[in-house]
């Protein structure tokens, strides 16, 4: 019964990552961006994809999202898809 539940949490907590990862791939790909929350955008996204337990790389992925939030060349509309992907993320608990 204990498996079951871990289980289900694993494979919650996937599903939030790659709602991440979509979220981060639009802000990734938007030229209108500027290039270092791009070039940060992709290094939280190779964060999540690593082979780490997904608490450990939600926390990676929003350690980098905090520090490029505060730039203040960050779009709003930029700023506010970050802001989402962090919230998802904080979501993800081991």
């Amino acid at each position: 019964m204990v498996k079951k539940r871990l289980t289900k949490k694993w494979i919650m907590n996937e599903e939030r990552i790659k709602e991440a990862i979509a979220v981060l791939q639009m802000v990734a790909n938007d030229n209108t961006t500027p290039r270092n929350i791009r070039k940060a955008a992709r290094q939280a996204i190779d964060e999540l994809q690593t082979d780490k337990t997904p608490g450990v790389r939600a926390a990676a992925a929003v350690h980098i999202l905090d520090e490029i939030s505060q730039d203040p060349n960050l779009p709003i509309y930029a700023r506010l898809k970050i802001w989402n992907a962090v919230s998802i993320l904080e979501s993800v608990r081991d």
